[in-house]
């Protein structure tokens, strides 16, 4: 067994569910998600997250679930009663903290106000909405299926039903304009939404947009424009930037699950391709599952553990996945958690964050693992110190 210096204390632990199925693949989209091509068998499906979730029990043995999120995938092409069952089965096996957030994501192309009602009947009380834009051209080119009217009226009907509603916005579009940016951004302020994930198209290898970028992509000092020009319009209304891509109105409007990432806690990763990190002892452990619904389902069916593979992190690559990471956060952590999370000392990295302090990358505070507005700008060559 490769041991590390031992963890006295485990981190709060999380729990993602993938649903890998959308009614269309996005050009730009690299996450495993397939077209849906014949009829879903959702019960199938449910049925063999709680057979994955039942065979991970005995690696989190009594932790408690602090967040669950439910992503894809489009999870929200599933019926409420879907979400309901998984949920019960969910809430059978495991301690789920009575004030867990659980967030579903969803389209507005499968936006219908019963069905969003149902999920938050089920338990679900964060949705979060992928938007990208209010632009019906950029929409096309995007390969969106909704248009901009559909996804205003998904975006208030969400407001009214939920609490906490997210909409991810995509900028540095082909051709976009500072000001189409900024029309995005302030027609989502316009909705009363309270959380915002703004994040630059960025062309993912094994990708439609990978292999043929659309035409017309900002240069790199328009794209940083556009970037600025929507950070300034968030902040002069109200939201705070705690995070990379993230913006809140208020503290209590944070993804609490998003947060635990970035902070190295844990999280048990169940269904298609879903990833996982869980700490024990003496090691931290990542766990993968297999892609393709049809293996996935196949293994569940016969031998879970089939589907499941499971690798230590090396001692000398803790550091750097903790920092990559952290660093993300605007306000960084508490320097403890470095050696609480990892089980390394804080010396070992001692170089580094002097590095890191030298070039104003990193705040000079002790007690803090922060990046200073020159570090969140060059976040890269910050976290590159680390590698």
């Amino acid at each position: 067994m490769f041991a590390t210096h031992s963890l006295t204390t485990l981190p709060p632990l999380s729990l993602y569910i993938h649903i890998p199925w959308c009614i269309q693949k996005c050009p730009y989209c690299d996450f495993n998600s397939h077209k849906i091509k014949t009829t879903l068998n959702e019960q199938t499906y449910i049925n063999a997250l709680l057979v994955d979730l039942q065979s991970e029990l005995p690696y989190f043995w009594g932790r408690q679930i602090q967040t669950i999120f439910i992503g894809g995938g489009t999870p929200s092409v599933f019926q409420a009663d879907s979400i309901n069952q998984l949920l019960s089965g969910i809430r059978a096996l495991v301690k789920l903290n009575p004030e867990a957030e659980i967030t579903l994501e969803a389209n507005p192309s499968t936006f219908e106000r019963n069905k969003f009602q149902g999920f938050k009947d089920a338990g679900i009380n964060r949705l979060s909405i992928g938007v990208q834009s209010f632009d019906d051209t950029q929409l096309k080119t995007l390969g969106r299926i909704h248009n901009a009217t559909e996804a205003q009226a998904a975006i208030e009907t969400a407001c009214q039903i939920f609490e906490r509603v997210n909409i991810d916005l995509m900028y540095a579009l082909p051709r976009q304009t500072v000001q189409a940016a900024l029309h995005d951004v302030r027609t989502a302020i316009g909705l009363g939404v309270s959380h915002i994930s703004a994040y630059q198209l960025t062309l993912e290898p094994n990708t439609p947009f990978g292999h043929t970028p659309p035409q017309g992509l900002p240069e790199d000092d328009t794209a940083q424009d556009i970037e600025d020009a929507i950070h300034n319009e968030l902040a002069n209304v109200g939201f705070t930037q705690y995070e990379t891509s993230a913006f809140s109105k208020h503290p209590n409007q944070r993804a609490r699950h998003n947060i635990n990432y970035w902070q190295f806690g844990d999280y048990v990763g169940i269904g298609a391709g879903a990833h996982g990190k869980l700490s024990h002892h003496n090691h931290i452990e990542r766990t993968t599952r297999k892609r393709h619904p049809n293996d996935y389902l196949a293994a569940m069916q016969h031998n879970p553990n089939d589907t499941i593979e499971r690798k230590i992190i090396q001692l000398t690559d803790l550091p750097f996945e903790f920092m990559m990471n952290a660093l993300r956060l605007v306000d960084g952590v508490p320097t403890t958690y470095f050696t609480e999370r990892t089980g390394v000392s804080i010396a070992k990295i001692s170089q580094q964050i002097q590095i890191a302090q030298q070039k104003n990358l990193l705040d000079s505070n002790p007690m803090f693992l922060r990046p200073t507005e020159l570090g969140r700008r060059f976040l890269n060559d910050l976290i590159e110190i680390f590698l």
